[in-house]
């Protein structure tokens, strides 16, 4: 899978390193001092090193649990946020990755032990009655190198030993052997991405397909697992309405709804830069052909149509699901549309 593994000095001899290098013996490993020699220089080409990322192990210092947006949650505070990994195996067209970050190689933070440190720091600092939310997959897929990294199997046990809190896997994947094979833990909800199939076979290069998802979660419920949905970015397209009602019609279908966590909305939207960015590396891509419109620094569709597919969207989710299971975005879909 890796051509070349960049592996910082100071933790050459770590174990996770050397597991981890283990799964890659043909790889050439290179050394370096800080991951962001490799990761952060400006002349660097994303869509080719897209097509054969290599590798960097490093350790990640300084601020590693970071606070959410205030207005972001799915029924707990506070929520805090914090990456293991920079970027993802997936190629996701509307993915932001691509105009936040230069370089398309993956990192993998070893050091989760530190995170772990800091994460019982946040849990400790919590208000009496208060239940902390942790939200993993911002900067990268929570699931989809889990045989490379084992990030849950390691997290998994903390948050087990920490029942006040709720820990989120944000994934797309369907490597779900580890979580089959363990206790489900009612403080952590897999939480899966979803768009319609049109869109995601379109736009979502590499993922699964969406009935192998739906397949995914219907294990873990059965398995007791908490699961989220994520209808997160909805995509204006032909059709819009028909393809969501016809992907709910679907998904709710199959899912368990007394096994369901939460359920989320939010408008597909990139600050300006990295629209800018990616409107620059796919010129020729339709999606960013649509009629959009930059308001307080973000980039997303139209007011109108922006309002019109939140609510259409809305209204239909809230046929198969109670309002308390419902988190729409504010930032993302209310802000921007207003």
């Amino acid at each position: 899978m890796f051509d070349f593994i960049y592996i910082e000095e100071a933790i050459s001899n770590h174990p996770r390193v050397r597991k981890i290098c283990s799964r890659f013996p043909n790889a050439t490993q290179i050394s370096c001092t800080r991951y962001g020699e490799i990761f952060n220089p400006r002349s660097q080409d994303f869509r080719l090193q897209k097509k054969r990322p290599a590798l960097i192990l490093a350790s990640k210092h300084g601020r590693l649990v970071l606070e959410a947006p205030p207005e972001y949650g799915i029924g707990g505070e506070p929520n805090y946020y914090f990456s293991h990994m920079l970027n993802c195996v997936y190629d996701c067209r509307y993915c932001f990755l691509q105009g936040m970050y230069r370089s398309a190689n993956m990192v993998i933070f070893v050091n989760y032990e530190d995170f772990q440190v800091a994460l019982e720091e946040k849990i400790f600092a919590a208000a009496p009655g208060q239940s902390p939310y942790f939200f993993s997959g911002y900067d990268c897929d929570s699931l989809a190198m889990e045989a490379t990294t084992r990030f849950v199997s390691s997290f998994r046990d903390f948050f087990a030993a920490h029942p006040r809190a709720f820990f989120e896997l944000r994934t797309k994947s369907v490597r779900i052997t580890d979580l089959l094979t363990s206790d489900a833990l009612p403080n952590c909800i897999v939480a899966f991405s979803m768009t319609p199939p049109l869109v995601a076979a379109a736009l979502e290069a590499g993922t699964p397909p969406v009935q192998r998802r739906l397949g995914a979660m219907q294990q873990l419920q059965e398995h007791g697992w908490p699961v989220g949905l994520r209808f997160d970015p909805l995509i204006l397209h032909e059709n819009y309405q028909e393809h969501y009602a016809q992907l709910f019609a679907t998904v709710f279908a199959r899912l368990n709804i007394e096994h369901l966590h939460s359920v989320s909305l939010g408008q597909f939207r990139l600050p300006r830069d990295h629209y800018k960015t990616m409107s620059q590396l796919y010129p020729d891509e339709k999606l960013f052909a649509h009629a959009l419109e930059e308001k307080k620094g973000m980039v997303s569709y139209q007011t109108q149509r922006a309002r019109e597919m939140h609510d259409f969207c809305a209204r239909e989710l809230l046929r198969y699901i109670p309002p308390s299971l419902f988190f729409p975005c504010p930032s993302s879909t209310l802000e921007v549309c207003n």
